[in-house]
């Protein structure tokens, strides 16, 4: 890993504001899905839709259900050319907790790119504000988890060796279920059987701080997922629970926004006192664009972050598959 700098170029280690109307354009330019069966297990039948924009799924998906919500959907695409049972990467979209779908804001390289590297891939979508509360959607993160390594065997899945991804609103959101260890355990599962997090471009990881000096455009996406109560605020924020128990390893990625960055180095160093490892991605791109470049181009092999996730996940994935003592 190379050590940061404050040129606007690529790292990684351990470890701008967004412009005036921001995140309110998030989805409105969010990339385009890359999605693609196994057929006992409960499906929403549209795995082959074409995307609202250019470009189509993935091939080789299928559409599973883990809940009775339409929204309680992900998209699963196993490895390729897998010798035995697979890791698995579960992505979960951005879109200020209330916009959003996993039909337009995945990306398009990571359905067909972590597949290729030989992990299975999922990305799931969530109930949005305000039909649901951000309590609610970590629970559905940890909802989809449980569907899937229930059934790890069908699937090709080595439920030992999982890793949570996500962008934005999603990045807080498996940086809280990989903190708060009362989402999984709800869901019959425990922060041991994650084997990593990696944290796109979030800002939202210490909700008080975020609130307080965020961009203003922002205030009003804060206020209607998290609420003016600050007791509530401090609950949802992953630096309030980065004591142990946490996910062992994170990956915190950023581009160059001050608010980003700020608030990654923050619970960074929350996690490293709680004694998990974490290292850092720091990459070119400024405010709202460079926001959601990450998310479009991670998995496009030129991309310097694709590069730098993949070397973190062969670590982790190597290191959760080594045989234990």
């Amino acid at each position: 890993m190379v050590s940061e700098s404050c040129a606007p170029r690529a790292t990684l280690r351990r470890g701008h504001k967004l412009p005036a109307f921001a995140l309110l354009l998030a989805v409105w330019l969010a990339a385009v899905d890359a999605p693609a069966q196994v057929p006992e297990l409960p499906r929403d039948g549209g795995a082959d839709r074409v995307e609202a924009g250019p470009g189509r799924k993935a091939p080789g998906s299928q559409t599973i259900a883990y809940g009775s919500d339409p929204l309680q959907t992900l998209d699963f695409w196993p490895a390729q050319r897998a010798a035995r049972a697979a890791p698995l990467v579960v992505f979960v979209h951005g879109g200020g907790w209330k916009r959003g779908d996993k039909d337009n804001a995945t990306g398009r390289f990571k359905a067909a790119h972590y597949p290729q590297q030989g992990y299975a891939f999922a990305s799931i979508n969530y109930r949005l504000v305000p039909g649901a509360t951000v309590e609610q959607q970590a629970s559905d993160v940890a909802a989809a988890l449980k569907t899937l390594v229930s059934h790890a065997a069908a699937l090709g899945i080595d439920p030992g060796r999982v890793v949570l991804m996500g962008h934005s609103a999603g990045a807080h959101l498996v940086a809280l279920v990989g903190t708060d260890e009362s989402y999984l355990r709800a869901a019959g599962l425990d922060v041991a059987m994650v084997s990593g997090i990696v944290a796109i471009d979030g800002a939202a990881y210490d909700v008080v701080a975020q609130m307080r000096e965020g961009a203003r455009v922002m205030q009003q996406t804060y206020l209607d997922a998290f609420g003016a109560d600050v007791a509530r605020q401090r609950a949802l924020s992953p630096v309030e629970h980065a004591g142990a128990p946490n996910v062992a390893e994170f990956l915190l990625l950023y581009v160059e926004r001050p608010d980003a960055i700020r608030q990654a180095q923050a619970l960074g160093a929350a996690l490293e006192r709680g004694g998990s490892r974490v290292e850092y991605g720091r990459f070119p791109g400024v405010g709202l664009r460079g926001h959601l470049e990450i998310n479009r181009r991670l998995g496009d092999p030129d991309y310097p972050a694709t590069r730098a996730v993949d070397a973190w996940l062969a670590r982790v994935f190597g290191k959760a598959g080594a045989p234990r003592e």
